[in-house]
């Protein structure tokens, strides 16, 4: 059981991890293109993504399962990963905060030559740490504590994620409480340590990206 839970902490660490850079970039980028260019249907195109947002991931999960089964990735860490990184929520944040930085910053490096993907990364993205911690948290602890996805595309042990593997321990050797909290407690501790170190990053990062009431 022990070895288990080191390799499920692998797991869940090595698929959090990706799934969190993989979001913040596709997300800030998706996020830098609809705040500063202009092009034919931004609008409608940034409300079909935000309407991502009403929709239940439960009626999503035969048709991702069928696309991860005939592309093979079933039992695999990109079976878990990758229908995870379509994060609407991470495009808002990211457009709310990069509407409020200003234009001129833009301007002039666009007079000095510098590209728009030059724009995005070496001046949008360093002014904006507070939204990439908000979101990069957000993200993590959200793959951290999913269990519905891992849980239907996983069938291997070794394969499993924290939540997933608890719950096997549960349903193979009963009602063991002792076992069940000091599981929980474990799963739980990464996530704790994470919000102790970056709490600041947190609050400032949701002040400044527009969600506070």
């Amino acid at each position: 059981a022990g070895g288990n839970m080191l390799r499920w902490y692998f797991n869940s660490f090595l698929t959090s991890s990706i799934i969190t850079l993989a979001v913040v970039l596709l997300a800030s980028l998706a996020a830098f293109g609809f705040s500063r260019i202009a092009f034919r249907g931004r609008r409608f195109l940034f409300f079909v993504i935000i309407a991502g947002l009403i929709i239940p991931p439960q009626i999503l999960i035969v048709p991702l399962f069928t696309e991860m089964d005939a592309l093979g990735l079933v039992d695999t860490y990109w079976g878990i990963i990758l229908p995870q990184i379509a994060a609407p929520i991470a495009v808002f944040i990211f457009k709310q905060f990069f509407d409020g930085l200003p234009h001129e910053l833009e301007d002039a490096a666009r007079v000095d030559g510098a590209s728009r993907f030059r724009v995005y990364w070496q001046i949008w993205m360093p002014l904006s740490r507070p939204a990439i911690a908000a979101v990069g948290i957000f993200i993590f602890v959200i793959s951290w504590n999913n269990f519905l996805w891992p849980f239907i595309i996983v069938t291997n042990t070794d394969m499993m994620t924290i939540p997933v593997g608890i719950a096997t321990v549960q349903s193979s050797y009963g009602v063991r409480y002792a076992d069940i909290m000091a599981s929980a407690v474990l799963a739980g501790l990464p996530l704790i340590i994470v919000f102790l170190f970056f709490q600041r990053q947190i609050v400032q990062g949701i002040a400044n990206t527009g969600l506070k009431s």
